[in-house]
């Protein structure tokens, strides 16, 4: 059983950064393809980034294109979001989600294991 833990969440103003964390357990985390979601308030889950199980392989929702980057260190069985340029619109849960695939695959139903989420909020 993969378990995940995110981490990093606060609240920032409008501009700011912040660096999301997201540590496995449990499970082979090196082969496991990694997303990152966001849902806000009265709205459905979104992809946001997702990384492929070596690295190379980036995918980026078109709304945080150029501010956020995604990566991940295998060796510590983690992965990262960088958010730079926050805006209000950011402001969401960001959860940490893994896959059985090699894709970095931006639809939800294919990922198999969940955080519980951090906040982010981000203020004007």
């Amino acid at each position: 059983q993969v378990q995940l833990v995110e981490s990093g969440g606060g609240s920032v103003q409008a501009g700011g950064s912040l660096r999301l964390s997201c540590a496995a357990s449990g499970g082979s985390f090196s082969t496991n393809t990694m997303g990152w979601f966001r849902q806000a308030p009265g709205k459905e889950r979104e992809f946001v980034a997702a990384v492929s199980w070596n690295g190379p392989s980036t995918n980026y929702a078109d709304s945080v294109k150029g501010r956020f980057t995604i990566s991940r260190d295998n060796a510590k069985n983690t992965v990262y979001l960088q958010m730079n340029n926050l805006k209000p619109e950011d402001t969401a849960v960001y959860y940490c989600a893994g896959r059985w695939g090699t894709a970095a695959a931006a639809t939800i139903n294919v990922y198999n294991f969940w955080g519980q989420g951090t906040q982010v909020t981000v203020s004007s």
